[in-house]
């Protein structure tokens, strides 16, 4: 996933581990939540683009999912991430193709 630094303007890429869940991907931040320069990023611009396994890239947009207004949405992103990964815990963000 490739965000716009906030402070720099510049592309920020990670590599990220992700779930896909109706027709959208989330992952789970586990390190430093919205404190992560990433996220940070998300928050100012959430222009994003991003590809899975490497395949065609995508231009979407993110956002963090609201645990307390979307816990069952959470809950299935928990669950997914469990089976796949084995962790669940963290920040949950929601990717959205256009």
């Amino acid at each position: 996933m490739t965000t716009i630094g906030w402070k720099t303007g510049k592309q920020h890429r990670i590599e990220i581990w992700f779930v896909n869940y109706n027709d959208k991907y989330y992952f789970v931040m586990l390190e430093r939540g919205k404190h992560a320069h990433w996220v940070q990023n998300i928050m100012h611009n959430p222009r994003i683009s991003f590809a899975v396994n490497y395949d065609t890239w995508w231009e979407g947009t993110a956002r963090i999912v609201d645990q307390e207004k979307e816990p069952k949405l959470v809950g299935e992103v928990s669950k997914l991430m469990s089976r796949k990964y084995g962790w669940n815990e963290g920040l949950v963000v929601e990717l959205i193709q256009h």
